[in-house]
């Protein structure tokens, strides 16, 4: 069970291999400036994974949650494409960090896995009609630091030091252990 709206955690399963209904979890996601990175994203992972936990207490629910945050300082979504052009700025020619937490819960055996996955993003310079045309490209206001690695992602982000899927939105690498250890492969290919 996924936990999550997000089309891009649910693309990285599909295309792993495995097979999962989806719940949005009904919580809101939590943005506190005094928390690091960490702290918020595990603090959201746990809050929407045992959302649904709860409701469904017999099924294997995997939550997650995404961050971006450049010297120290989280960004969040944008709320408008305005703000996600300044975002774009801020993070232009600079390297920031990507955090994603993830909860794995099964609520009758009480089984718990929570782990988390740093990657460093260096992104290229950009100037206002890269941006403008990035945006124009990507629906930029569902996502953390307002872009995304896939797709049109290499026309802004110069490299990735780490996982890739961590910065899409879900570290497959330690995600696809953890579940093993409930026991649940992907299908054979």
């Amino acid at each position: 069970m996924l936990a999550s709206g997000s089309p891009r955690r649910a693309a990285l399963l599909s295309e792993g291999g495995f097979e999962f209904e989806i719940a949005s979890p009904g919580v809101a996601e939590k943005f506190d400036a005094t928390l690091t990175l960490l702290e918020l994203t595990l603090w959201n992972a746990i809050r929407k994974g045992m959302s649904i936990a709860q409701t469904r207490p017999n099924a294997v629910v995997l939550a997650a949650d995404t961050l971006v945050a450049l010297d120290n300082k989280i960004i969040g979504k944008p709320a408008d494409l305005t703000e996600a052009a300044q975002m774009l700025r801020r993070l232009s020619g600079r390297t920031h960090e990507v955090c994603s937490s993830v909860a794995i819960y099964r609520q009758t055996s009480g089984k718990s896995a929570v782990f988390h996955d740093i990657s460093r993003v260096h992104f290229r310079r950009l100037n206002d009609a890269t941006i403008e045309s990035y945006l124009s490209k990507v629906g930029p206001l569902d996502k953390a630091g307002g872009y995304a690695a896939q797709g049109s992602g290499t026309e802004i982000i110069a490299k990735i030091e780490g996982s890739f899927t961590n910065v899409v939105g879900l570290p497959m690498e330690k995600t696809v252990v953890a579940l093993a250890k409930f026991g649940i492969e992907p299908r054979a290919a």
